[in-house]
C-alpha cells in the first residue's frame, strides 16, 4: 500500500515537473464534444434491425474521444466487444486534436496521414472519408 502511494506521489511530481496536464473536459466542453460526436454517431449507425450484431458508439474520457464498434464476442456472442476505430485527444497547449488508429497490435498509433487537426468536426470527417482504409478497415 505504501509502495503504491509512493508512485502516485512520485507520478503526480513528475507531471508538476514536467508541466504535463490531463485535466478533463470542462462541463460546457464536454456537452458540445457530446452533441458534436453524438449527431456524428447517430448518422453512421447501421439500421436498427442489426444493431446486435453491429453497432457504433463512442466515448469521452479525460481529454479524449474515441469512436468505436459494438460487436458480439466471437466465440460468446452474448458478450458485446468494443472494436475501436479512431481515437482524438485534445491539446490544449497547442489548441490541436491529435489523431490516433489503433493498429493490429491494439495499441493507438498516430495517424501519420494528417496527425492533428484543428476541429473536432475535421477529425470526425477524416474518421468518415478514411481515405487509407485505417479507422474502419
Amino acid at each position: 500500500m505504501i509502495f503504491q502511494l509512493k508512485i502516485v506521489i512520485f507520478y503526480f511530481r513528475i507531471q508538476k515537473i514536467l508541466n504535463i496536464t490531463t485535466m478533463a473536459f470542462t462541463k460546457e466542453e464536454h456537452k458540445k464534444w457530446d452533441t458534436l460526436v453524438g449527431q456524428y454517431i447517430e448518422e453512421q449507425r447501421p439500421p436498427e434491425r442489426i444493431r446486435d450484431q453491429v453497432d457504433l458508439s463512442y466515448s469521452i474520457e479525460d481529454q479524449s474521444i474515441e469512436i468505436f464498434e459494438i460487436r458480439p464476442r466471437f466465440d460468446n456472442p452474448e458478450e458485446k466487444v468494443r472494436e475501436m476505430a479512431a481515437k482524438t485527444t485534445w491539446v490544449k497547449r497547442q489548441q490541436i486534436w491529435k489523431v490516433y488508429w489503433q493498429r493490429a497490435d491494439m495499441k493507438w498509433h498516430g495517424y501519420e496521414p494528417v496527425p492533428q487537426v484543428d476541429t473536432l468536426q475535421e477529425f470526425l470527417e477524416l474518421v468518415e472519408e478514411d481515405e487509407f482504409a485505417c479507422f474502419w478497415g
